[in-house]
């Protein structure tokens, strides 16, 4: 499988299905509990060399593959290929491989969702079964590992630990969960600074229910489309710019960045120095809130239509959430009374329930009271589909991020550029860690 990866050839490694299956040759059994891990050695500070050695003490190099080195998209193109072929020609330690096979992400919540995204073109293709995932954590949030039981941090007895993790991946339960589908509709000719999740598109659309819409004036003659995929947040205003600040001011200056405390004490000077906290009676448009520039539509609980929803004036940031966790294990949905559920006509809030939920935070104050879970966020829909219409004006950038990746949207005077928010139809495999 290694070899066919490295040559990007699955022709290449038959040579290996050829001495398996020589005469006098005994037949290998498969392993009862197959495992691939793909780390991201540059997480986890000093830990992520380190534990890339253990992974390989313990497994073996063929079956620890370092991201710099192998990409999960290869590994599905060539490597999972390779043992798909090797089974059409009758190999039964090849099929009963790819029947069992698990996955190990050992990175933040992006490495996570690179592999899942990567793995999830297995059933665009129709290549099942998809392989379950579970996570090391090695990031700053880890909203992702703290949803799945695998905790929120690299364990400090990590030598001893590493082994357990391994056990689990191979015997714990597996769940699934929910994954987003986004696109964005620009007019043509404006520059984006795209970020590692999303890619131009020739192919994406929008929804072409237009006649439940009201479009703000007309529609630019050419159009440019982004697309990609979230699996723990999509937000809005200033929590994206504060982020956009950040990681710019890492990329420049990465020995401030040395591990995931100075990071968050880092990230929460950047926050005071943009004005989430201190934000004066100021006629600068960049302190508003968010209403100015953009209008809500979702397809709410048990509904096929489009529906307008108000922002209030107050908000400066909205988030669309999917997971339970989020900035680093906070849950600022809330854990909501049934009486409030019924009242607002929500569902309780779940990662595979095929909604998200969105909220809105009003300022730094706000916000901070709502990390410390002493209050809710702002609740304003529950959805499972999501428009958004941004139209510029004074303002001629919007900030956005996707699970921790953040972006300046560049934002029109005369057209409007479209945010939409799809569920993908099939759920990813998780492996449960407790």
């Amino acid at each position: 499988m290694r070899e066919a990866i490295g040559n990007k050839d699955v022709d290449s490694a038959m040579r290996h299905y050829e001495m398996a299956n020589a005469d006098g040759v005994e037949i290998v059994k498969a392993s009862e509990s197959p495992i691939v891990v793909f780390i991201n050695a540059k997480s986890g500070g000093r830990h992520g060399p380190e534990l890339k050695a253990r992974l390989q003490d313990l497994m073996g190099e063929e079956q620890v593959f370092d991201l710099s080195a192998v990409k999960p998209n290869e590994f599905v193109q060539y490597g999972l290929s390779c043992l798909e072929k090797f089974a059409a020609l009758g190999d039964t330690c090849a099929k009963e491989t790819r029947e069992k096979i698990r996955i190990v992400a050992a990175g933040g919540d992006g490495t996570v969702g690179w592999v899942l995204g990567c793995l999830g073109e297995l059933k665009r293709q129709n290549r099942d079964p998809v392989p379950p995932t579970g996570i090391i954590p090695l990031g700053t949030g880890n909203d992702l590992s703290r949803s799945f039981g695998w905790g929120g941090s690299f364990p400090f007895n990590w030598r001893t630990a590493t082994k357990r993790i391994l056990d689990r991946v191979a015997n714990g339960p597996v769940c699934h969960l929910d994954s987003w589908n986004l696109v964005i509709s620009m007019p043509s000719g404006e520059a984006l600074e795209t970020p590692h999740s999303l890619k131009p598109s020739d192919c994406a659309s929008l929804d072409q229910v237009a006649e439940e819409l009201e479009i703000d004036g007309e529609l630019p003659e050419k159009l440019s489309y982004y697309q990609g995929v979230f699996y723990n947040y999509f937000s809005i205003g200033m929590d994206a710019q504060v982020a956009y600040g950040f990681h710019h001011l890492r990329n420049e200056k990465p020995y401030l960045a040395q591990g995931p405390l100075s990071n968050k004490l880092i990230y929460s000077g950047y926050s005071c120095k943009q004005g989430w906290f201190f934000a004066p009676c100021s006629s600068d448009p960049g302190l508003r809130g968010l209403n100015n520039i953009l209008r809500l539509y979702v397809k709410k609980v048990n509904s096929s239509k489009w529906e307008q929803v108000p922002v209030p004036s107050s908000v400066r940031s909205i988030v669309t959430l999917n997971l339970p966790s989020y900035g680093s294990g906070r849950n600022p949905w809330g854990n909501l009374k049934p009486e409030y559920l019924e009242k607002r006509g929500f569902v309780e809030a779940h990662a595979d329930d095929g909604y998200v939920e969105i909220f809105g935070l009003k300022h730094g104050w706000h916000a901070s009271m709502v990390m410390a879970e002493l209050i809710s966020a702002k609740h304003i829909a529950q959805a499972s589909a999501i428009r958004f219409e941004l139209r510029g004006g004074e303002w001629k950038e919007a900030y956005m991020q996707v699970d921790g990746e953040p972006w300046k949207q560049p934002i029109n005077k005369e057209f409007s550029t479209f945010v939409e928010i799809k569920r993908v139809p099939f759920q990813s495999s998780m492996v449960h860690g407790e």
